[in-house]
């Protein structure tokens, strides 16, 4: 810059030489320097009237541009240095920017047309102070509002990462894109958009701060309400439609159908039974789905995965039929059977009925695991309402076709305790048959609140046949009935008003159990417990009981300790009284002797008779 303006000096200076040197020939100075009549002009040169200075003014300036202040004018490069880039603005002297304002334009050539910001006007040089960086800042904000206002798209590249989300360049002003605007889908790795140039919406701008937010999310839902709209208006029940996976759930997946999101519930993904979505879906797997249904607006849309086959029903082997032996996988449990799998779609019922011949109940979800396989044979098939019911116990022979040769009535045997009951006890010989021993057909001799005082589960226990019921598949069985019934006996042993030695075994505000010689249990109720002093009879205490009852039926005896010293009382006070009358006998008769005597009483005499006369006298009034 500075070489080119002592080139146009120089070249001014030598104009000014020549034309000095012309004059000096052909003018000679005929006054004093300071005395010289600017006026007058050269010979040779034309005067220029008032008027024609004021219109060729006029013309020179009406060549120049009009520049004001803190405006943004377009300007021609002249010439480029190695520091500045020298601009024709169509003014009086040219504008001067520095050569680092156009980095972004490495291929910068005179004669390229660039926009300034006029900062000044003239400085203390006298030179105008202008800039392109702030120039292309105020255009590009110019711009930002222009696309807010009007709704327009805009370029722009993402150069760094910030919290919360992304800053982006537009034409050089730096935007704020929030990272819930990037995408329709939540975005985590905002490291991976850095670089990347897309197209946004102006959504927020601050005049004051010249800021602006944008949003990538807005084009992405625009587009999207489009094509929306467009698969909408052609939306029909059982059309086929492409989609996309875009969320999975416990209850179903969500897809995108190309703007419009349907739901595929998990009922509708397979003819067989899944737990879970994820074990056939995945996120961004791309499927064809039928429309179900939707509603009026048709916001909700229900999809289905597996009407696109046919129904596992429907193309069921011919040959699955009652009697047939079909294998499968446990796919249900409930409380009443489980649910086997012949293939996906087609299932059976194996109720807890049909799974073993025994009598005992069987506890499905003890029984089956999910998962497990496991062979059955067909009962009923209705391929109409699609039911299959199953048996794994018809596999078996019925051991209850054979149950009067192997177990005949009065035959003994052995068996595990299967199962206690208030009212029995639980026994099985094999597998499928069994039966239960009553309570009361436990001992001859003794009564139990619960068989649970007798056995427990687990246990192996001898029995005897009592009856069998075929029909009802049931076998009445005793356990003491393999002794001899020993009440026979009992009767004279401990017939009424016998009395024995007890040890009291429990006792409750009903009574007590009392156990009696031979391993023998009776009855005492609790007044009968009751002992001379008052007090009850505690347990393990022995006394003697009296049988107040013996009854060989009801195999019960009740007895009492109370009666028994009560008794015993009345029987030494019985002994007392025959004593005193005896000797009141005695007396009487020894006065009918004396009575009878001739001989005149002495007086010792009159004192005896006096003491026995007392003496009868006393017995009578105790009597």
């Amino acid at each position: 810059m500075e070489n080119l303006e002592n080139k146009n000096d120089e070249a001014v200076d030598n104009n000014d030489n020549v034309a000095t040197q012309e004059v000096k020939k052909e003018i000679k100075p005929q006054t004093p320097h300071d005395a010289f009549d600017w006026e007058n002009g050269p010979k040779g040169v034309l005067n220029y009237s008032a008027e024609d200075i004021t219109q060729y003014t006029n013309l020179y300036e009406d060549t120049l541009n009009s520049i004001k202040e803190l405006e943004i004018v377009a300007g021609r490069v002249v010439a480029i240095t190695h520091s500045d880039v020298i601009l024709d603005l169509g003014s009086k002297s040219d504008g001067l920017v520095s050569k680092s304002e156009f980095r972004d334009m490495p291929d910068l050539a005179v004669n390229d047309v660039v926009e300034v910001y006029v900062e000044m006007q003239e400085d203390d040089r006298g030179q105008m102070v202008l800039s392109r960086r702030k120039a292309k800042l105020l255009s590009a904000w110019a711009n930002i509002v222009t696309a807010y206002e009007e709704g327009t798209v805009v370029t722009g590249i993402v150069v760094s990462k910030t919290k919360g989300g992304l800053i982006v360049d537009i034409n050089g002003l730096e935007t704020f894109l929030p990272g819930s605007q990037i995408d329709i889908r939540p975005i985590t790795d905002y490291d991976s958009y850095v670089g990347k140039t897309m197209e946004y919406k102006v959504v927020k701008i601050n005049e004051t701060i010249k800021n602006a937010v944008v949003s990538h999310k807005a084009l992405i839902e625009s587009d999207l309400e489009e094509q929306r709209q467009a698969i909408i208006s052609k939306l029909e029940k059982g059309q086929v439609l492409e989609g996309i996976v875009k969320n999975i759930t416990d209850f179903g997946a969500f897809l995108d159908l190309g703007g419009v999101d349907g739901l595929l519930y998990i009922t509708d993904i397979s003819w067989g039974r899944i737990k879970h979505p994820s074990d056939i879906l995945e996120n961004g797997q791309k499927l064809n789905v039928v429309v179900l249904d939707f509603n009026d607006d048709k916001k909700r849309i229900s999809l289905g995965l597996k009407q696109l086959q046919p129904h596992p029903w429907d193309v069921l082997a011919a040959e699955i039929e009652p009697g047939s032996t079909v294998k499968g996988k446990i796919v249900n449990i409930e409380d009443y059977g489980a649910f086997l799998e012949i293939t996906p779609g087609v299932e059976g019922l194996i109720h807890v009925s049909e799974v073993s011949w025994s009598s005992q109940p069987i506890n499905s979800r003890e029984y089956f695991k999910e998962g497990d396989m496991h062979d059955a044979k067909v009962v009923t098939i209705d391929r109409e309402e699609r039911k299959m019911s199953l048996s794994l116990r018809k596999l078996q022979e019925d051991p209850w076709s054979t149950i009067q040769d192997k177990y005949p009535v009065g035959s003994q045997h052995s068996g595990e305790v299967k199962n206690l009951t208030p009212y029995g006890v639980f026994i099985e010989m094999e597998e499928g048959i069994g039966g239960m021993v009553h309570i009361s057909d436990l001992s001859w001799t003794k009564r139990f609140a619960h068989p649970a005082e007798f056995t427990k589960v687990g246990e192996t226990m001898n029995i005897t046949i009592l009856d069998i019921d075929q029909d009802s598949r049931k076998l009445s069985l005793g356990h003491k009935q393999l002794e001899e019934n020993p009440w026979d006996t009992f009767s004279d042993v401990f017939p009424e008003g016998s009395v024995h030695e007890a040890t009291i075994v429990r006792r409750d505000d009903r009574g007590a159990i009392v156990q009696l010689p031979y391993g023998l249990e009776a009855f005492a109720p609790i007044r009968h417990v009751k002992k001379e002093d008052g007090t009850l009879a505690e347990a393990d205490e022995k006394l003697m009981f009296k049988v107040i009852e013996f009854n060989r039926d009801d195999k019960r005896i009740l007895v009492s300790h109370a009666r028994f010293y009560s008794d015993a009382k009345k029987s030494e006070d019985a002994a007392d009284k025959e004593t005193r009358r005896n000797d009141r006998q005695k007396a009487k008769s020894d006065m009918k002797k004396q009575n009878s005597k001739v001989e005149k009483s002495t007086l010792g005499d009159s004192i005896d008779f006096s003491a026995l006369k007392k003496q009868i006298k006393d017995a009578d009034e105790e009597e």
